[in-house]
């Protein structure tokens, strides 16, 4: 009888022992999340400067925007974007998925407005076409397994974002050449529409661009998904500087390691930040934006924080 009263004190004390391990786990994983929460509004802004403009040309202020996942109410990081404006860019690039929601088109608008009063250009990505879904985040550490295949029911209200963009004089530079001046230097854009649902397909430099008799110009590539196969073409191509988005910096990343996912092709450590590509014996300055929101169903970061970057164009010494 003893015996047997010994054992039950066992069985309930490892009971109350892993009765506290899990409360014990649960609430460090309650703790993560909230902080999660919170450091996804945590906005800051990165500075970076590259020396690719001919000489004696002044700077050129570049803004660049990715990731904004807008749903309607998020009023602290309309304010923020709104308040980029006080920067006065010279140029405004949006690298994609602007959307999280099929009713976040007005609320998108509201927050970009002080800041489509300069010029800019812009690519898509899959979440200006489709809405995100709930899915299981695990999925994200597995391989590709190729394009995704959005239903139609998903369908965001992309056109009406486009006019939006186009009536502010922003360019749409899907699959697209295209030549623009400002401050007296001629901006040759390249573009691709979203890698990500296979839509890319390389135009070239706008008619001119190589030729030595032609403006001054500088070579600007643009992308949502920083595919290899986009950056490899874009860098053969001799652009002079790639800007590109998707990844969100890892978004949930191990401080001291970086990111664990990009979510694509590229390397976890370019996630995030401008690094060179090497391509065919041309080398390429990229920049890879960790981007402004998050998928409405995974709205958490994780040494992570989000980000506009603004690159200062300069002239090369």
């Amino acid at each position: 009888m003893v015996e047997q009263n010994n054992f039950v004190s066992a069985l309930r004390h490892a009971s109350g022992t892993a009765a506290l391990a899990a409360s014990g786990a649960l609430a460090i994983g309650g703790a993560l999340v909230g902080y999660g929460m919170l450091e996804a509004q945590k906005f800051g802004l990165r500075h970076e400067t590259l020396k690719v403009l001919p000489r004696g040309y002044g700077d050129i202020k570049v803004l660049h925007l990715s990731d904004i996942h807008m749903v309607p109410g998020q009023e602290a990081k309309t304010q923020w974007l709104r308040s980029l404006a006080d920067l006065r860019p010279d140029f405004v690039i949006n690298t994609g998925d602007n959307l999280s929601h099929r009713k976040g088109v007005p609320a998108l608008v509201k927050a970009l407005e002080p800041l489509m009063a300069f010029p800019g250009a812009f690519v898509p990505g899959s979440n200006c076409y489709y809405a995100p879904k709930l899915k299981n985040p695990f999925k994200y550490l597995a391989p590709s397994t190729g394009t995704p295949s959005p239903a139609s029911r998903d369908k965001l209200p992309f056109e009406e974002m486009h006019r939006a963009f186009g009536s502010a004089g922003w360019i749409n530079m899907s699959n697209r050449a295209h030549s623009t001046v400002l401050n007296g230097l001629r901006l040759d854009l390249s573009g691709v529409d979203d890698p990500h649902l296979d839509l890319d397909h390389f135009a070239g430099w706008p008619r001119g661009s190589s030729s030595s008799n032609q403006a001054p110009h500088v070579r600007i590539a643009l992308t949502h998904a920083p595919y290899q196969r986009v950056l490899d073409q874009f860098t053969e191509a001799q652009a002079d500087v790639i800007f590109a988005g998707h990844t969100h910096g890892g978004q949930v990343c191990i401080p001291g390691y970086g990111a664990l996912v990009s979510n694509c092709d590229l390397p976890t450590w370019r996630a995030r930040g401008l690094t060179d590509w090497d391509y065919n014996g041309n080398t390429v300055p990229l920049n890879v934006s960790a981007g402004i929101g998050t998928s409405r169903f995974a709205p958490i970061r994780f040494a992570c924080p989000p980000e506009a970057v603004l690159v200062t164009l300069a002239a090369r010494g």
